[in-house]
C-alpha cells in the first residue's frame, strides 16, 4: 500500500511539474485582510477541484478561521501538502516537499479571503485603481473595465472561482463541521 501512494505521489508531482504557470497577465493585489474581519468563526471541511488548463486535480481543505488566527491544511491523497496559519501579520506555512512551487500560501490565502471576508473589508485593502464588485452570489475583482478574480456561489454553496490573471479555476464545496457534527 505505501508503494503504491509513492507511486501514485510521483505521478501527481510529475504531471504537476509539467504544469508550468506562464506569468501572471496582471499582478493581483495582496488582501492580507486581518482574520477579525470575518463576521462569525469558521470550521470548514472543503473539497477542492483545481484545474489548470488541461489539467485536474482533486484535493482536500480543513479551515479554521476564528477572530485571531485563520488555520488551513491542504492534502491530496490523504498526504498534507500545505499547512498555513494567518494571525493577520504574518503567515506561516509548511510545505510537502512534492508540493508544486506554483501552489503558493499566499496566493491561497488571497483566494480564501476573497471567497469568504466580508465585502467591506476587501475594499478596504484594494490598492487604487481596483475594485471590488459585489452582488451576493457573484464577486469580481476588476482593474480597470477588466475582471481578473472572479466567485460565483451557487443555491446549494458550491463556489467557482476563476483566477483570469493566472490562469486557473477552483471549485470549493464546503461542509460546516460544527452542522456536521451535532
Amino acid at each position: 500500500m505505501q508503494r503504491l501512494i509513492l507511486i501514485l505521489m510521483l505521478g501527481l508531482l510529475a504531471s504537476c511539474a509539467s504544469t508550468r504557470m506562464p506569468a501572471p497577465k496582471v499582478q493581483l493585489p495582496a488582501l492580507r485582510l486581518a482574520p477579525s474581519a470575518l463576521p462569525e468563526p469558521l470550521q470548514l471541511q472543503q473539497r477542492l477541484q483545481f484545474r489548470f488548463g488541461s489539467h485536474e486535480r482533486e484535493l482536500d481543505a480543513l479551515l479554521e478561521a476564528d477572530h485571531d488566527q485563520v488555520r488551513l491544511a491542504v492534502q491530496a491523497m490523504g498526504q498534507t501538502g500545505v499547512r498555513m496559519t494567518w494571525d493577520g501579520t504574518t503567515l506561516e506555512q509548511t510545505r510537502a516537499p512534492w508540493l508544486p512551487p506554483q501552489v503558493r500560501g499566499e496566493r491561497v490565502l488571497d483566494d480564501l479571503q476573497f471567497a469568504l471576508w466580508p465585502a467591506d473589508a476587501i475594499r478596504a485593502a484594494l490598492p487604487p485603481g481596483w475594485h471590488l464588485v459585489d452582488h451576493g452570489d457573484t464577486r469580481r475583482l476588476e482593474q480597470g473595465d477588466t475582471a481578473w478574480l472572479m466567485l460565483d456561489t451557487d443555491p446549494d454553496g458550491r463556489m467557482r472561482l476563476r483566477n483570469l490573471a493566472e490562469g486557473y479555476e477552483l471549485m470549493i464545496e464546503s461542509l460546516d463541521m460544527e452542522q456536521a457534527h451535532p
